[in-house]
């Protein structure tokens, strides 16, 4: 963080985070922290405003682009530096930031973390614009501007990629505006101003070649979503003034995500009077304290399929596939008893939300059955066996737990260590066991090293399943220790449309899983491929995405291979490689991105790894993006020059720009990726006709009329978890990891 000098006092902006906010109180907590402006506690001058948030997002072809740009004012009377700061979205590639100078956007360049601070300092010592993006490891994204000058205006861009995917049928996209608050000393430091001022926006174009028949915002009642193609549906929320018109439109598609009522009006109208009324009124102002979440629900009857995508430029001998493998549904039932552990957080920065996790307990344990056992394990500083070992899960012995539970007050630090410890041992080896570990915070109390995690988890035959609350939690350690297990890693946002998050992991935790994962390419002179490192168990409804490079255009044959219920399957089909495809640059970024997650596992989990940074740097500078060895620098063209810092960035984001336009032009079309229609990877071998595809997953339209927000994530995770714990039943005769 750089000093505060009497010259150039320090404003902390901090803004974007991917999850859900709830609006109801019963879900407040007060150790959350929103996004905002920020600036020292004991600072004298005013607080500098954000003047506009506009931001527009692209989803197609299984992956999104984010675009966000924000104006800052400064309303003082002397220049300010100004930090940026938000949470790291999920899977997020940050590849584009532009910095507004004389009035024209300039597009920062990748170096060495190190040298690209040292280049900002310097520009800033001589009073030069100048702007950097630095990342925090998995907390944030801090930029960094220099001058926002006197009474003046800044402008900022900043562009991020994510893969997306669909769990069985689902789509899911969030916009985090929550920071998670485990950062103590620098929440303790700094003030911040949430407040956007004048006008705020967010849109989506969702594109899509498999059709939708549903959108879904739970939390935003006066979203505007549409379809305006067979293939395309925009969302959109404006700032409170305008959305006091978009209150009469059915915001939720009805909350079974039907399809809205053609008449219903989707625009202000400026000749109706009342509309032009509404416009006049004084701007009530938005607050940046709520995550933003789109839900979208694929049709029922899709085929299980492959999708593939692809960039290759006709001079160049390399290019980059992206594989999306969503299989059928033919992971069967499985049905036996079993044991629960209950790994609950309750350090202070559960405060808030502690209410809502009792409850989600006792609903869950009420949908035990006689048969199976529970155990709950409470950890902060130190992890407590609260229920004295397993207990029946009979009505009685839940109340009893259930009334002492109530009695708790959360506090102190977060020894996950402690707690994961816990609650493993003292494991029946003649019952199946599940860990449901529920937490939202940063394991910073005893033992924090990822290995030792990992170590305790490879020994032992249980499997975890991780739910992750929050935009700041240590995603890359709960999620690796979950994939070590073999288990399922779901993030958790306040705003979660909660009886949707049930049902997927219903059905996941309801169904045997593929395991031992292996995919394989050949026919073609492929390789770096990458596939996620979760990705060992393939669960009922899943995608399975992987990247790679090829460096010849023909025929390739994939090969998907697995086990089920100790059963060895495997799936093929070929596809084509082109010679020459365009449309898709931004592939190279994402397969970076997925490779850099591979190196950077393997320091985590190995240690200090000189050869693995390096490549980690390399591989960031040739693609352009930010992470924890490479910073992203703004200045002047001339100073680019200077410094001797190719333009290669800024010809990679033009090119990308381009391929968007074009893209944007050209309508979408059925199936349009699927490259197994004739020969179908996911045979249904009950159909009459041969290479008939399997459907894929889906989750059937709920007709119940129940809406989203307004019941606890906590309610969800365990309702979930209680469901669940069928898959991971294992016999008495069969212990196999298989199963």
């Amino acid at each position: 963080m750089t000093n505060l000098t009497s010259t150039h006092k320090t404003a902390l902006l901090t803004a974007l985070g991917l999850s859900f906010g709830l609006s109801s109180s019963l879900f407040y907590s007060p150790s959350i922290e929103a996004a905002g402006l920020l600036k020292p506690h004991n600072a004298n001058y005013t607080d500098l405003q954000i003047k506009e948030h506009h931001v527009n997002v692209v989803i197609e072809d299984m992956y999104a682009t984010t675009t966000i740009e924000q104006t800052f004012h400064n309303p003082n009377s002397n220049d300010l530096e100004a930090i940026y700061s938000f949470p790291v979205p999920e899977k997020a590639a940050v590849g584009e930031f532009s910095y507004w100078i004389d009035g024209k956007p300039v597009t920062g360049e990748v170096v060495e973390k190190q040298q690209a601070r040292q280049i900002y300092e310097q520009q800033k010592a001589q009073g030069n614009e100048t702007a950097l993006v630095e990342k925090d490891k998995y907390k944030t994204f801090d930029i960094s501007v220099f001058p926002v000058k006197a009474n003046q205006d800044v402008k900022i861009k900043l562009v991020y990629l994510q893969n997306t995917q669909t769990d069985t049928g689902i789509g899911r996209y969030v916009y985090p505006l929550e920071d998670g608050g485990v950062d103590v000393e620098k929440h303790s430091f700094w003030s911040r101003n949430e407040t956007v001022e004048e006008a705020f926006t967010f849109n989506v174009k969702l594109r899509t070649s498999y059709p939708v028949d549903g959108l879904r915002m739970p939390q935003h009642p006066n979203a505007q979503l549409q379809q305006v193609a067979p293939y395309e549906w925009q969302a959109a929320l404006i700032n409170q003034t305008a959305t006091q018109v978009h209150n009469r439109i059915d915001h939720t598609i009805s909350p079974d995500l039907e399809t809205p009522d053609t008449n219903t009006p989707t625009h202000l109208d400026l000749n109706d009077e009342t509309d032009t009324k509404t416009l006049n009124q004084p701007t009530t102002l938005t607050q940046l304290n709520k995550d933003i979440l789109l839900y979208w629900r694929q049709a029922e009857g899709l085929p299980a399929s492959v999708d593939m995508i692809s960039y290759k430029e006709a001079n160049n001998s390399k290019g980059t596939f992206k594989l999306t493998l969503t299989p059928g549904t033919d992971l069967p039932l499985v049905t036996q008893g079993r044991d629960w552990v209950f790994v609950l957080d309750i350090s202070g920065s559960m405060q808030g939300k502690f209410s809502s996790l009792v409850e989600g307990v006792r609903q869950g344990l009420g949908q035990l059955p006689p048969q199976d056992r529970f155990k709950v394990v409470l950890f902060n500083n130190q992890a407590q066996n609260f229920t004295q070992g397993y207990q029946p899960a009979d009505k009685q012995t839940i109340k009893r737990v259930m009334t002492q539970l109530d009695n708790v007050q959360p506090g102190n630090g977060t020894n996950l260590y402690a707690g994961l410890k816990n609650g493993i041992d003292q494991l029946d080896s003649d019952r199946s066991t599940a860990i449901i570990l529920v937490t939202d915070g940063v394991a910073n109390v005893g033992e924090t090293e990822k290995s030792k995690f990992l170590n305790l988890l490879e020994k032992r035959d249980a499997r975890l399943f991780t739910f992750i609350m929050g935009n700041s939690a240590n995603r890359p350690l709960l999620e690796e220790m979950t994939r070590v297990s073999n288990g399922f890693a779901m993030s958790i946002s306040n705003a979660d449309d909660i009886m949707g998050q049930l049902m997927l992991a219903k059905g996941k935790m309801s169904h045997a899983a593929m395991r031992d994962v292996s995919l394989k390419v050949s026919g073609v002179r492929s390789k770096e491929i990458v596939k996620p490192r979760l990705v060992n168990t393939l669960y009922h409804g899943q995608q399975l995405t992987v990247f790679g490079h090829y460096y010849q255009p023909g025929e390739a044959e994939i090969t998907l291979t697995g086990t089920v219920n100790g059963k060895e399957k495997s799936y093929k089909t070929r596809f084509m490689l082109p010679e020459q495809s365009t449309q898709h640059p931004e592939l190279e970024r994402l397969w970076a991105y997925a490779a850099i997650e591979e190196l950077q596992a393997k320091i985590d989990y190995l240690g200090t790894d000189k050869d693995a940074e390096q490549a980690i740097t390399d591989t960031a500078i040739e693609y352009g993006l930010v992470t924890d060895y490479t910073s992203m620098i703004v200045v002047r063209d001339e100073v680019f020059k200077a410094l001797n810092i190719q333009r290669n960035n800024q010809q990679r984001v033009e090119k990308e720009q381009k391929a968007r336009e074009l893209r944007a032009q050209q309508p979408v079309t059925a199936q349009q990726n699927r490259v197994d229609q004739q020969q179908p990877m996911f045979i249904d071998s009950s159909s009459a006709q041969p290479n008939q595809s399997q459907q894929r997953a889906s989750v059937s339209p709920s007709r119940s009329g129940s809406g989203g927000g307004a019941i606890s994530p906590w309610l969800v995770i365990l309702m979930a978890a209680s469901i669940a714990l069928v898959q991971l039943s294992r016999s008495h005769s069969n212990r196999s990891k298989d199963v």
